[in-house]
């Protein structure tokens, strides 16, 4: 029988997916996309979850395109352009949009290489902890002529900034996971053995949040690169209205004040 593309499992209410096409270094099969993006949907339906924990199996987080296939990315045939840009609008654009969507953090464990458009997918995630062994890899514009996306230029150009972002682009060096660290590419790097114990630590720990305030904060970040500053502090201070008004607030006062954790309800 031929393996799932993707594995699916729960930690309590942490919900774990790994992608799971090892022999092509997880490349972004139609398969595979489809099955995560129905895992995905699930996730935001399942008021059970609380957070999300993404990562791949072997050697790779995701080397991107399938270029391997005789599909929409297979080089020398009619309409390529076309029926990948069709292709990218309605199926691997919406991985990312569905996984800034999800009511719930993300966590990725970046196991291995995220190359090509795997490095948007992986950079979509609210938190990111790589294995030291683990790299960022766009051979887009040195290897193919082509510019990098499922949203890799908005992610690098706000996590790294333009000129970091542009050099990478041109340049085509690998970043190792350490130099992604520190550059603020991604939260933190740890030892390889390490990084399932560590990712999963993290993704326990959001998933003890509010609900939904996940969502809240990439919304407002977002919000805060295309805002000046009145129109942010506008946003602020609308956001912070409504939820003031939340049994959530309530909780953390009273939890403040009893010297406690405090324990949040169910999404």
């Amino acid at each position: 029988m031929t393996a799932s593309p993707i594995l699916f499992e729960r930690d309590g209410d942490v919900a774990i997916i790994t992608l799971n096409e090892t022999a092509r270094l997880n490349a972004l099969s139609l398969d595979l996309q489809h099955a995560l993006r129905v895992r995905l949907a699930q996730i935001r339906d399942d008021r059970s979850i609380r957070a999300l924990l993404l990562t791949g199996a072997g050697k790779a987080f995701s080397v991107g395109a399938d270029l391997s296939t005789e599909g929409p990315m297979s080089p020398g045939t009619p309409g390529l352009g076309q029926r990948t840009a069709d292709l990218m609008h309605e199926l691997s654009n919406r991985i990312v949009t569905d996984l800034r969507a999800l009511p719930v953090p993300v966590v990725v464990a970046l196991n291995g290489a995220a190359a090509g458009a795997g490095v948007g997918i992986a950079l979509a995630a609210d938190i990111v902890v790589a294995a030291r062994s683990a790299y960022f890899y766009l051979p887009f514009v040195p290897k193919l002529g082509l510019l990098p996306d499922l949203g890799a230029t908005w992610f690098l150009t706000r996590l790294l900034g333009r000129a970091r972002a542009t050099a990478l682009t041109l340049l085509g060096e690998r970043l190792p996971a350490a130099t992604a660290a520190e550059w603020g590419l991604i939260w933190s790097c740890v030892d390889d053995e390490r990084l399932r114990e560590d990712a999963l630590a993290l993704a326990r720990r959001v998933a003890r949040l509010p609900a939904a305030r996940a969502l809240e904060a990439r919304r407002a970040f977002d919000a805060g690169f295309a805002n000046t500053l009145d129109e942010q502090l506008d946003y602020e201070t609308s956001r912070q209205r409504e939820l003031l008004e939340q049994p959530e607030f309530a909780e953390g006062v009273s939890a403040f004040l009893e010297r406690r954790e405090p324990v949040f309800g169910s999404r």
